[in-house]
């Protein structure tokens, strides 16, 4: 399950992380955004312990979402060691973003 994360906690919950940390982008009126969110709670499930998970709203954390150049939805940043390490931009399959996670 992914967890929602805000402007005030990115730090703490993403860049600050020992994990590899997958950031999905989003907005409640988004169409694509809703299909792929079961698609994130499930690797949020599969890869629990391993790996991080959490969600941000763009339209209520704007700060974040304009830092990383977020002007397309949904967009999944995956993060390693604070920084990111891959980027995806529209719904992509699960096994992508799995197989991301495991380079």
């Amino acid at each position: 399950m992914a967890i929602e994360t805000t402007d005030s906690k990115f730090k703490e919950d993403v860049l600050d992380s020992d994990l590899p940390v997958l950031v999905d982008f989003w907005a409640p009126w988004c169409g694509p955004c809703r299909m792929l969110g079961p698609i994130i709670d499930r690797i949020g499930e599969k890869m629990d312990g391993k790996v991080k998970v959490f969600k941000l709203n763009v339209d209520d954390n704007p700060t974040v979402s304009t830092q990383y150049g977020i002007t397309g939805i949904p967009t999944v940043l995956i993060f390693k060691n604070g920084q990111i390490d891959r980027e995806f931009v529209g719904v992509q399959p699960e096994q992508v973003y799995l197989n991301a996670l495991a380079a």
